[in-house]
This record gives structure tokens, C-alpha cells and sequence, in this order.
């Protein structure tokens, strides 16, 4: 019986620390939106729909100047003024809401109608009545960045989205474009799973490092190429990341670049959750250390190899330097007498620790 037959089922490890608000991002092409109020907060809402492609209804008896602009030069999905006020007949079928009153009174009535549709709906600065918000928005179309702050600070999300777009080239929306229509031709091409994810690794080193030039079909080739050279060892690795003092903040770079690139975490039982949480969410992740699923098998080492032997790449978190003894020790050994390639990257310790 193999190692991978043999071995207990995994120990839950905590993947992500709690969310103040789930984000997502919907689809809202040919659908209907429905926008009540007046005023340049509505109108920017109304422009925000239309630009995801809403076919949007705007309830206001006398629009403002900019509501009436933006109705004339809608971005993307049409803008259509109804001259007159909101009724709860006008929120059936729409995809979403969004209210824009000074009158508590009319804005309970508003969300209360919508609810009633079973349509979710968003109450400009009244946080109270949301069900979803807009947060502040970095727009490198199709790659889109949405942030929150839980409507604590809007001052503070428009701050890290002024840094954001600072940081990313405008060129890096013509690189979302191609990995649209690149991701058809790679599904149809018979590669490993492994193979996908190191050509989309390749294509994402390939684009941080040319962000000013748009991609051109002899990258795709030459990725591809790569990738299927690759794809012939068909062997997996194992890498031993040290977490150091356990800070998040203070993990290294080329240590997040493991995690991502992973398929499977061995995580020490010290180790951090947020730390793991840098992994690839389609990662597996296996509790080891000294609990639970160390007591449970021995031989670590030739867990490592059989997964390595069907192409899996294996990151296993310690705790601390890492410090190579023991399991980890006999881990190493295994695998490169086995013919697998094997890194070590160190762990930082503590600012108190290094002064």
C-alpha cells in the first residue's frame, strides 16, 4: 500500500480569518438595475452600473444636471430616466438596488420594498439599510481591485486606492485581456494540471515584468513551449518555508511565491493561520508537527515523494529558522535520494529579536 493510501484524512487548518464583508464581483451585462433619488452620489452610482454593463432604470421626478449627463452618456449599458417617483412594482426582476434619499423614513420604505422583491439593495451613506456596498474601486479592466473598509474609514480605502493605482500599469488590463482569450486555447491543449498552473505562473511573471507592452502570440508560444517541456519530468518538489517569528508581515517574498505555487501545505501545528492563508485557495492542506497527523505516520518522507511522484508541488510551514531536524530532517533526505528537488527558504525573525 502506498504512502498516499495509506495516510489518515487531513486535519482541518484554518484557511482564512474572518471577512468584515465577502467580496465579489457580479455579472450584471443585460441585466436590470434599479437607481431612486436624485443627485451626484446617484449619478455616480448610475454611471458605476452602466459601466458593468446594467440596463439601468433611474426613478427621479426632477433629475440634477449631472444625473441627466450621465443618463446621455452612459458608458456601457443604457441609462433610462423615468421621470417620476419610485413604486414597489418597478423593483420586481431587477438585479439590484440602490437608493439615494435624504428622508430616513423613505430610505426604510425603499430597502424595505426591495427586500420584499428579493432584490439587494444599497443605501448611499446609510450603511444601516445595506446589503452590499460599492467600496473604492482600481479599474484595469477586466482586472478589477474593489476595496472596503467596512464603511469605517472611505477616506482610508481612497488612500490605498490612490497608492493602487500608482502601482499598477494601465498596461496590465491588456495582459487580463489576453489571459481571457489564451485561457480557451490552454484548456484545449492536453496539459497536466501541473502544466496549466506553471504556464499561468510563467504568464504572470511574463506580465509583471513587461507591464508597458500588450502581450503578442509569440509570449503565448513560447509559454506554451515551456510548459510542455516542463510537463515531460512530470515530478513534483518540495519546499521547507521557515515562518520565522510567525509574523504574517514579516514573511518574505520568495516565501509567498512558494506558498502560491503549491498544491499541497504541510503546516506545522504553530504555525500561523494567517500565514497559510497566503496559499493558493485550490491548495490541500495537511496538519503535521507534533499532534494529530505527525502521531499518525511516521514516514513524512515518503508521504512527500509519492505526492511529488504524481507531480505534486509540496510546501511544508515550520515554525521558526526553519531549523532542518527531525521529521523534516528524514523528509529532505528521502526526497533528494529520490531524486526531487528540494529548497529551503529561511524564515525572518522578529524585529525584537534582531535588535
Amino acid at each position: 500500500m502506498s504512502a498516499l493510501e495509506r495516510r489518515p484524512a487531513p486535519a482541518h487548518v484554518p484557511r482564512m480569518a474572518a471577512l468584515a464583508r465577502l467580496p465579489i464581483f457580479l455579472v450584471l451585462a443585460g441585466k436590470r438595475a434599479v437607481v431612486a433619488g436624485d443627485g451626484a452620489p446617484v449619478a455616480w452610482k448610475a454611471e458605476l452600473l452602466s459601466a458593468a454593463g446594467a440596463e439601468v432604470d433611474v426613478f427621479a421626478e426632477r433629475p440634477c444636471e449631472e444625473l441627466r449627463a450621465v443618463a446621455a452618456l452612459a458608458p456601457r449599458g443604457a441609462i433610462r430616466m423615468q421621470h417620476r417617483a419610485w413604486r414597489a412594482a418597478d423593483l420586481r426582476g431587477a438585479a439590484l438596488a440602490v437608493g439615494g434619499f435624504d428622508d430616513e423614513a423613505q430610505a426604510q420604505r425603499f430597502a424595505g420594498a426591495a427586500r420584499s422583491a428579493g432584490v439587494p439593495v444599497n443605501l448611499i451613506d446609510k450603511p444601516a439599510h445595506c446589503d452590499f456596498s460599492f467600496g473604492a474601486i482600481v479599474n484595469r479592466s477586466p482586472l478589477v481591485i474593489g476595496i472596503s473598509t467596512d464603511g469605517a474609514a472611505p477616506v482610508f480605502a481612497q488612500a490605498i486606492r490612490a497608492r493602487l493605482e500608482a502601482m499598477l500599469p494601465h498596461g496590465f488590463g491588456r495582459w487580463a485581456d489576453a489571459a481571457q482569450s489564451w485561457r480557451r486555447r490552454v484548456r484545449s491543449v492536453q496539459l497536466s494540471l501541473a502544466a496549466r498552473h506553471r504556464f499561468w505562473q510563467a504568464f504572470a511573471r511574463l506580465a509583471l515584468a513587461h507591464p508597458a507592452r500588450g502581450p503578442a502570440p509569440s509570449d503565448f508560444d513560447a509559454l506554451m513551449s515551456a510548459s510542455r517541456g516542463d510537463d515531460a519530468a512530470g515530478t513534483g518538489t518540495l519546499t521547507l518555508i521557515g515562518t520565522g517569528s510567525g509574523d504574517p508581515d514579516l514573511l518574505t517574498l520568495r516565501a509567498v511565491r512558494a506558498l502560491q505555487a503549491s498544491d499541497v501545505i504541510l503546516v506545522d501545528d504553530r504555525a500561523s493561520p494567517e500565514i497559510v492563508d497566503f496559499a493558493r485557495r485550490e491548495a490541500r492542506n495537511m496538519l503535521v508537527g507534533d499532534t494529530t497527523y505527525a502521531r499518525a505516520t511516521d514516514d513524512s518522507g515518503a508521504l512527500v515523494i509519492a505526492l511529488a511522484k504524481v507531480g505534486k508541488r509540496v510546501a511544508w510551514l515550520e515554525s521558526g529558522a526553519p531549523v532542518i531536524h527531525g521529521r523534516a530532517e528524514e523528509a529532505i533526505a528521502a526526497c533528494r535520494a529520490a531524486g526531487i528537488m528540494v529548497e529551503i527558504v529561511p524564515g525572518v525573525a522578529s524585529e525584537a529579536q534582531i535588535g
